[in-house]
């Protein structure tokens, strides 16, 4: 297996709804370049661009991608749209950008009905959608398992 450094495709694909959502884009690519994975970012909205947002989704898993994590506000359907298109687990981020604070993103992401999990973070939880989608690749690759454990060791002191 190809070291973290030394490999090119994503492992992780980042698809956030709108240009009003980079913030949360950002934090979530910080969080990855600081165990070093590397991944895709995209910007696709799940209402106005629908045929890009299945083709984001259909095509990752031949592309390489491991985890998709995607953050999108009010509605929210965006997490879910990708999750039915795909068998990758698929990490969703509820935005704060409405007049609910981010409630509604949240209720729209985790209510997804059975057989199209999608997991949930926290309003505004990009940085741990990160940590998440790291922990999820550390299974099959203890590289990332290592970075891991060093950035819980260094959270904690």
């Amino acid at each position: 297996m190809k070291s973290l450094e030394d490999r090119q495709s994503p492992l992780i694909r980042i698809i956030i709804g709108s240009k009003s959502d980079i913030l949360a884009g950002n934090s979530i690519r910080e969080q990855l370049e600081v165990f070093q994975i590397p991944y895709d970012f995209y910007i696709s909205s799940a209402h106005r661009n629908p045929g890009k947002t299945i083709d984001l989704a259909e095509k990752a898993e031949e592309e390489g991608i491991q985890v998709i994590i995607a953050a999108a506000g009010m509605a929210a359907h965006l997490p879910g749209i990708l999750a039915s298109y795909t068998l990758l687990p698929v990490i969703g981020v509820p935005l704060s950008g409405s007049a609910l604070h981010g409630q509604d993103s949240l209720l729209a992401i985790v209510q997804m009905p059975t057989g199209i999990p999608v997991a949930t973070v926290a309003i505004d939880g990009g940085k741990n959608a990160a940590i998440l989608a790291a922990e999820i690749l550390a299974l099959s690759n203890p590289e990332i398992r290592k970075k891991i454990r060093e950035f819980r060791k260094a959270f904690n002191s």
